[in-house]
């Protein structure tokens, strides 16, 4: 009805997808090569388009419809099961036949682990809810090899294979894992667990009699659990299904309602006598699991980090082609602050993140490498999750109403910021791992030290921190362990733009480390060039 035409749009950015994530981002192009992934490249940079394509376009849906327990089918016989909108189931064959769970230990060569960071990195830009599930299957694998008898597990992961039915794994061609350690009395504090478990025979099966408060993505097909053995707190993998087919003993009681993560489960269980199969010693669950909390714990940097770049890009191509007060918002000297702050926020974040993953993949064959990615996990998993809510929020007031809009995907992003700061540990958790690994892992604060003076004599405002931060790391307590913990993640973000020669890295020195900048975002000072910043995170 034209005669009722009352006005035409304009002044509106065109929709965002699809782009490649890959080609758009110079700094993560650059990392893959600079911490030994480029042998990967062309797989990840085929991922990089699938995540700002399809990927990113199915996620809607798989977020929006969020998963439903159904505890009994409609004959009265208990299921314990899950339903996902078809996207969820999408979006998982991609990101695992893709190698985003499996590509670190299909591929024995140097820089799997950094080409899988990477491939993790994408995958948290279009859909992070799925990240969680795929996250937990990459990282059981080494707890999982510990044990000869659960090789299978560890080589279905390998085999970068998705079935998501629920079937036995003798009849699957790969398989995903979960997690349960978390319980009601003790949360952070597994030693306080009280499920327990009962040996049942000579070998290596126990039952499981008790609950956990979070269970994580509850639709996998086996789960590494902690629960007190005779000897003490034990590692188990407890399977959906028994090695017959039959349904294991424990009840799905409910769903969480959470805050975000809406596209992924996580649950609450009670074991009635489940069936696991223990890994590792007796008494010795905790040391077991470390190497799965590791990885779980770069996953969380990287989620985060990832989560920061696909905000900072919402809000670059916003104010790249919207118009307010006779310019582009990209021309506004204010917004160029406060982008070119963000980018260099989102830069930093990767640069350790990917850092950190060639400690990683170097850990079986380098003891200083090893030492390193032991304290950096903690120290970057603090500081960059705790960026995250801050930076999302930030990039939401580019937008304005917009950014506030469901339709966007920065809602869906700032519900998802605040969960990697919670899970594997909390600030302090971070930060008390890191005072004790200062007291008594000496490898530890030796790799830091070496790690630091490498970047020294590139920057005199990196260089005037350094002797203060050597002295700051001895004597070091609880009251301190955050200002100590977050002067160290800084250092070390620098040390690693300046290492690699980001163009960046002198704002980032100047603006972090030498007080140039304010509590906000968009408080870089005077003299930076903001253009040559921009043109770098948005080509």
């Amino acid at each position: 009805m034209p005669d009722f035409q009352t006005h035409t749009v304009e002044n509106q950015p065109p929709e965002f997808a699809p782009c490649d994530l890959w080609a758009d981002d110079v700094a993560l192009r650059e990392a893959l090569a600079r911490e030994g992934g480029e042998a990967h490249g062309e797989r990840v940079a085929r991922y990089g388009a699938l995540a700002g394509g399809e990927l990113y376009a199915l996620s809607f849906d798989a977020h929006r419809d969020r998963p439903r327990l159904r505890t009994h089918d409609r004959f009265g016989h208990r299921i314990d099961t899950v339903e996902f909108h078809p996207n969820y189931h999408r979006i998982m064959q991609t990101a695992i036949e893709n190698g985003v769970a499996g590509l670190s230990w299909a591929d024995a060569a140097p820089g799997a682990h950094v080409a899988r960071a990477a491939l993790c990195y994408l995958h948290n830009q279009a859909e992070p809810g799925t990240s969680c599930p795929l996250t937990m299957t990459h990282a059981a694998v080494p707890v999982l090899r510990q044990a000869p008898a659960l090789r299978a597990w560890a080589d279905k992961v390998a085999a970068c294979r998705y079935d998501p039915r629920d079937v036995a794994i003798s009849g699957k061609p790969g398989v995903t894992l979960g997690m349960g350690m978390t319980e009601k009395q003790g949360g952070s504090d597994v030693r306080a667990n009280a499920t327990r478990a009962t040996s049942l025979g000579d070998g290596d099966e126990y039952a499981l009699v008790g609950h956990k408060w979070f269970f994580s993505a509850p639709m996998s097909d086996g789960f590494l659990v902690l629960a007190q053995a005779p000897g003490g707190l034990t590692c188990f993998l407890l399977p959906r299904r028994l090695p017959d087919g039959g349904k294991n003993a424990f009840a799905l009681m409910r769903l969480k309602d959470k805050l975000g993560d809406w596209s992924n489960a996580s649950g609450e269980v009670e074991f009635m006598e489940a069936r696991a199969w223990r890994v590792g010693e007796e008494g010795r669950g905790i040391a077991t699991i470390l190497q799965m909390v590791m990885l779980t714990r770069l996953d969380c940097m990287l989620g985060s980090a990832a989560q920061m770049r696909m905000a900072l890009a919402q809000a670059m191509h916003h104010a790249s082609h919207r118009s307010a007060f006779g310019k582009r918002l990209v021309e506004q000297p204010l917004m160029r602050n406060v982008l070119a702050d963000l980018a260099i926020e989102s830069e930093a974040a990767l640069a350790l993140s990917m850092r950190v993953a060639r400690a990683v993949d170097a850990s079986p064959n380098d003891a200083r490498e090893a030492a390193f990615a032991r304290i950096a996990t903690a120290i970057g998993k603090y500081w960059i999750c705790k960026r995250a809510p801050a930076f999302v929020n930030e990039a939401q007031e580019c937008l304005g109403g917009a950014g506030y809009i469901e339709e966007s995907i920065l809602p869906r992003l700032y519900r998802q910021a605040p969960l990697n700061s919670i899970w594997e540990g909390s600030g302090n958790i971070q930060c008390l791992d890191v005072l004790r690994a200062l007291a008594r892992e000496p490898a530890a604060v030796e790799a830091l030290l070496c790690e630091l003076a490498a970047a020294s004599g590139a920057d005199r405002d990196y260089d005037a921190q350094l002797p203060a931060l050597r002295e700051a790391l001895h004597g070091a307590d609880e009251v301190g362990a955050r200002t100590l913990v977050e002067r160290l993640a800084l250092a070390l973000q620098a040390g690693v733009l300046l290492r690699a020669g980001s163009p960046l890295a002198g704002a980032f020195c100047r603006s972090r480390l030498a007080g140039g900048h304010g509590l906000a975002f968009g408080t870089l000072p005077a003299g930076i060039d903001f253009g040559a910043i921009l043109a770098r995170a948005w080509p």
